[in-house]
């Protein structure tokens, strides 16, 4: 199976845990990662550039009918649902708050999984709430392949937890597991 692209939900515990990803992600890494992490409505983008330091990969945030490209890391602006279109382009969205947050990783993997179908891979790592489980289940329901972090290794353990018993992922791995995972797909 050849993915196309790899969306990516985490919370708290989740600026620790992308740092540990970014790191040991190859410059030649292949499969453009789209991430929502819950930050603050009033967050500036600095720590992506901060991140970007310390990444083979561009990291950047996703602008509005940007095309998805091989290789680069994309994250949810402060602030805004990030959206997934067909044509494989973005769209962002002010639209009212799921399960408290916005960004909301369900809204991203829902329209990921419509996208993408089968060549879609999505991860729940660290995370409070039960944001991103509809959505991992949805990614499931559309053929993709899905991953949850080992509740056990997590910082915060309740999102991948719920996503764990709602749907039960092809995979459930402590972070680093993860990462070499991503890497033998690609």
């Amino acid at each position: 199976m050849t993915y196309e692209a790899i969306v990516i939900g985490v919370s708290s515990g989740g600026m620790s845990a992308m740092k540990v990803l970014f790191a040991q992600l190859p410059e030649d890494f292949p499969i453009p990662i789209i991430i929502v992490q819950h930050i603050s409505a009033r967050s500036d983008n600095q720590w992506i550039t901060i991140f970007n330091e310390k990444s083979e990969l561009l990291i950047k945030e996703a602008d509005e009918k940007e095309l998805i490209e091989k290789g680069r890391i994309y994250i949810a602006p402060a602030n805004y649902h990030l959206l997934v279109e067909k044509d494989h382009t973005f769209s962002l969205t002010i639209d009212e708050k799921v399960n408290f947050a916005r960004p909301s990783i369900d809204v991203l993997f829902e329209s990921a999984a419509e996208a993408y179908a089968e060549k879609l891979i999505g991860v729940i790592l660290t995370g409070s709430n039960h944001d991103g489980t509809l959505g991992l289940k949805k990614i499931k329901e559309c053929g993709g392949l899905t991953i949850a972090q080992d509740p056990a290794t997590a910082e915060s353990h309740f999102m991948p937890a719920s996503a764990i018993a709602a749907c039960q992922p092809d995979y459930i791995l402590p972070l680093e597991e993860i990462i070499v995972l991503l890497m033998q797909l690609a």
